[in-house]
């Protein structure tokens, strides 16, 4: 399988050292990047990237590599695993993805292993899901730069300050580079608008913590995910990174038109 990629920061780059651990830096047919950007077999513009002919591609370079370059490989017959999941939140981003996918006969995909339970969640579909709660924890550094920063003060003494509860749709608008993960647990599970989410800022941590609780008639379960966090950005974790490619090498991705079949 060749494997491409969408962005070079903390996740490309683990990625593909990575692949080179493995003894599979071969896998890796291109690095869509922006010009003047450097990568291992860079490219600069999706065409380009196509041509190479990966039989997937890894996005991991924000929500608007999703808007960007997504729609064109998905509507060139190239399967597309994105781990800017938050960005599906906005309906119109999500039917666009869609037909691209449907003109194109390729699949977008959402990595099962960055998310501990999503396999389990979207199982407990048909044994009467009711409820699920998805809990964010970071610690105060980790949310500086978002909306947070008006809500509470990151300087806070006390343990812990939840600052958001709501849907997964609204807290992935309001945090959008902060609510991946939600986003992923509200797909395999309830949808956007019937799953909880709460945000919080910790003293408690160093590194994210995300609990997924889910009940239902098949009974409850509880996944607790703590992933270091990338050295040079600690809103991202790495478990990202080996999630993408491991879901990639073993074809284990969710399709996401099938996560909409509800």
């Amino acid at each position: 399988m060749k494997i491409g990629l969408i962005g070079y920061g903390a996740i490309g780059q683990e990625i593909a050292r990575v692949l080179c651990s493995l003894g599979e830096e071969d896998r890796l047919a291109a690095v869509l990047v922006r010009e003047g950007r450097s990568a291992p077999r860079a490219v600069h513009d999706v065409a380009a990237l196509v041509a190479k002919k990966p039989d997937i591609v890894l996005e991991c370079a924000g929500h608007q590599a999703v808007m960007q370059y997504v729609p064109a490989l998905l509507s060139s017959g190239i399967n597309v695993m994105i781990s800017s999941v938050g960005g599906l939140a906005d309906t119109g981003t999500s039917e666009l993805l869609m037909d691209a996918s449907e003109r194109g006969g390729a699949q977008l995909l959402i990595p099962a292993g960055a998310v501990a339970g999503l396999d389990g969640l979207a199982a407990a579909r048909f044994g009467g899901l009711k409820n699920v709660t998805y809990t964010s924890l970071k610690p105060p550094h980790a949310w500086l730069g978002t909306r947070a920063e008006s809500l509470i003060d990151l300087a806070h003494t006390s343990e812990e300050e939840v600052f958001f509860e709501g849907n997964a749709r609204d807290a992935a608008l309001q945090f959008p580079k902060n609510a991946n993960v939600a986003v992923a647990v509200a797909l395999a599970g309830l949808g956007l608008e019937l799953t909880r989410v709460r945000l919080v800022s910790s003293r408690a941590v160093t590194d994210p913590l995300g609990i997924i609780y889910a009940e239902g008639d098949f009974g409850h379960f509880r996944f607790e995910i703590f992933g270091r966090a990338a050295p040079d950005n600690p809103k991202t974790s790495l478990l990202t990174a080996y999630s993408l490619l491991q879901s990639a090498r073993l074809g284990v991705g969710l399709p996401l038109s099938k996560l909409l079949a509800k």
